[in-house]
């Protein structure tokens, strides 16, 4: 709209130097010439409408100036419809013009304007819905997850009352530790392994977690890592296996937190095995764990 404008401009501003109008009509068109090419838009508008009551004979003219500046896409005070109105009547009331043929051009122009602001309104409109829905959702989403959580504080807390949960399963493959009470899942946790975690530990210092199954033996509360949770690795039948092989099976595996000192790191520890072969959560968690998990609790690791 801005380059049809723009080449019409040429038309309008060069009229004075043609004017075929009275001598009385020239000066206030020049005025409202140097008033557009200033940028008041809407003192020149004022202008124009002056010199349709006051000169009808230039009417034409004074109709068409009135519609480009209407049009005129720098011009806040611009309204299509009112342009639309200008060029229609030049085409109507004054077949005969020399701006009849660009004034049709014109309304055919605004003809398009009109029909792609209304498309684009239309599609505004459905943004603005869509917006509103997905901000329904997203409330609904909220107020779904905080009943989940609120949920999962009274099941986590009749657990710690129960001292319910009768096994932990370390799956190494998918770095998940899930804790079990009477056969259901109560939660899972995300972990680091040992720094060589395919395979069983088999010795000292070979930075794997061992795989089989154990229990919680024992727990530090002054631990390096937070808190620790002692599983009872070696069992008998990984000790035979040291044995044969004539080394040390090594022990001291735990579930632990973050080493003290550097809890700040948070739930972003699991992003790499970083243990020599126990099994890590968050700070927060371990604390969880240490409540649910009674000294007894089956420990089964999976590869």
């Amino acid at each position: 709209m801005l380059g049809i404008c723009l080449a019409l401009l040429p038309l309008m501003l060069a009229g004075c130097g043609n004017f075929h109008g009275s001598q009385q009509a020239k000066i206030p068109y020049e005025e409202a010439d140097g008033l557009f090419r200033a940028g008041n838009y809407l003192a020149a508008l004022e202008k124009y409408e002056l010199l349709l009551g006051q000169h009808p004979a230039t009417s034409d003219r004074t109709l068409f100036e009135m519609g480009i500046l209407y049009s005129y896409a720098r011009n806040e005070h611009k309204d299509y419809q009112k342009a639309l109105e200008c060029f229609q009547q030049i085409v109507k009331d004054y077949p005969a013009s020399a701006y009849r043929q660009n004034s049709q051009a014109m309304i055919g122009y605004l003809e398009q304007v009109a029909l792609k602001d209304s498309t684009i309104a239309a599609q505004q409109t459905q943004l603005d819905v869509l917006r509103q829905e997905i901000h329904r959702k997203e409330e609904e989403i909220e107020a779904i997850g905080q009943r989940l959580k609120a949920l999962e504080r009274l099941v986590m807390a009749h657990a710690i009352e129960k001292g319910s949960v009768d096994k932990i399963l370390v799956e190494k493959g998918a770095r998940r530790l899930t804790l079990f009470s009477y056969g259901e899942v109560l939660k899972n946790y995300r972990i680091a392994l040992g720094g060589d975690p395919v395979g069983h530990k088999t010795q000292q210092g070979d930075n794997k977690t061992p795989e089989g199954t154990y229990v919680i033996n024992g727990r530090n509360k002054g631990s390096r890592y937070h808190l620790s949770l002692r599983i009872s690795y070696p069992n008998d039948s990984d000790r035979r296996r040291a044995r044969e092989l004539g080394v040390d099976p090594g022990g001291d595996i735990m579930i632990h937190g973050i080493k003290n000192g550097f809890s700040w790191v948070g739930e972003a520890h699991a992003e790499l095995d970083w243990t020599q072969g126990c099994i890590a959560v968050t700070n927060e968690e371990i604390e969880e764990i240490n409540k649910l998990a009674p000294n007894g609790t089956i420990v089964e690791i999976r590869p």
